[in-house]
């Protein structure tokens, strides 16, 4: 069966050889119409190529599809509704629907905002020195560092978000709900790790404050077992934030007392600096998963999946630390991907 274009291109053949219209359409090659439009077609234009159509025109010029980038990009969270709105007061007369589609040729797409930190020009100016500092370290450095931090955990999934994927109908089918409550109980926990994998991880009774009391005797039962147990004799460093408790004179001078170094000055608000933020996030879906339905059994819970964390992700997530380092300086001092 031959084609449209051989179609064209046989017609054309014997209209060129002097065959007429009639001559032709008595082979059947094709129907008589499209026969008599080929012929036309290539007597105006001289060629058997199909004219490309135009389309229906652009309602916009370039200028103004520039002009619609600038004012999103005045106002990143602006709606494709005010965007039009405001397009139309420029003189282009348009759809939400057609501003989403000339922001997508230029890239922009609509995606929910990350959260991150505030950022003052303090958090900023340190946040540089911090990454100048160690900007020449390597992943074998910072794999000779503890990292610490502090992390709630709330029951029935409340520590992070959940996706199901259900049919019509199922929205509110039990195992499609995220179950949630006034008050849910919230469980605080202390924990640090290395390049050498997790340490100890130590939860907060109940109606105790977070005060320069419990932190040293958090990091004298907690720490130092863990700094002997993966580090032996050899050097390392510990990590902690600026916490009012972590900063407290008392607990730098213990810390001075135990020959333990700390890492400083660590910036205020970078949890994206602080690769524990990430094992944070990892063992939070993991305790989810494991739906448990009272406070006993999110501790259980809790103890059972740290543990279960490997060398190998520990290690990964160390060695993300010179990017991280090398980000921040690139972005000058703003939030990076982690």
């Amino acid at each position: 069966m031959v084609t449209c274009k051989e179609t064209r291109a046989a017609i054309i053949a014997l209209h060129k050889n002097g065959f007429t219209g009639k001559d032709i359409v008595a082979t059947k090659i094709a129907p008589k119409s499209t026969i008599y439009r080929f012929i036309k077609n290539f007597k105006e234009r001289g060629s058997i190529l199909v004219k490309k159509a135009s389309g229906r025109p652009r309602k916009s010029s370039k200028r103004q599809d520039r002009l619609l980038k600038r004012i999103q990009l005045r106002d990143r969270s602006a709606t494709s509704a005010e965007l039009a709105q405001e397009w139309q007061q420029a003189g282009v007369s348009a759809s939400a629907r057609t501003v989403r589609r000339r922001l997508l040729e230029d890239g922009l797409v609509s995606r929910r905002a990350a959260k991150k930190p505030l950022l003052s020009k303090k958090n900023i100016r340190d946040r540089l020195i911090f990454c100048r500092k160690y900007s020449e370290w390597t992943a074998e450095d910072w794999g000779k560092v503890i990292f610490s931090d502090e992390a709630p955990f709330r029951l029935f999934g409340a520590s992070g978000k959940r996706l199901v994927r259900r049919r019509k109908g199922e929205r509110y089918h039990q195992s499609c709900v995220m179950p949630t409550v006034k008050h849910p109980d919230t469980i605080h926990v202390w924990g640090c790790f290395s390049s050498k994998g997790v340490g100890s991880l130590t939860i907060l009774p109940k109606n105790t404050a977070m005060n320069k009391e419990w932190y040293q005797n958090t990091l004298q039962q907690q720490l130092l077992p863990t700094i002997q147990q993966q580090f032996g004799e050899e050097q390392c460093i510990f990590q902690h934030d600026g916490a009012p408790c972590h900063k407290a004179k008392v607990i730098t001078k213990w810390l001075g007392d135990q020959n333990v170094e700390i890492l400083c000055p660590w910036p205020g608000n970078s949890p994206d600096l602080n690769p524990i933020e990430n094992l944070w996030s990892i063992l939070k879906r993991r305790v989810d998963k494991q739906k448990p339905t009272n406070s006993d059994k999110l501790q259980e819970v809790i103890m059972k999946e740290w543990v279960a964390i490997s060398q190998d992700l520990a290690q990964k997530l160390i060695e993300s630390m010179p990017s991280r380092i090398a980000e921040v300086l690139k972005k000058k001092g703003q939030h990076c991907k982690y």
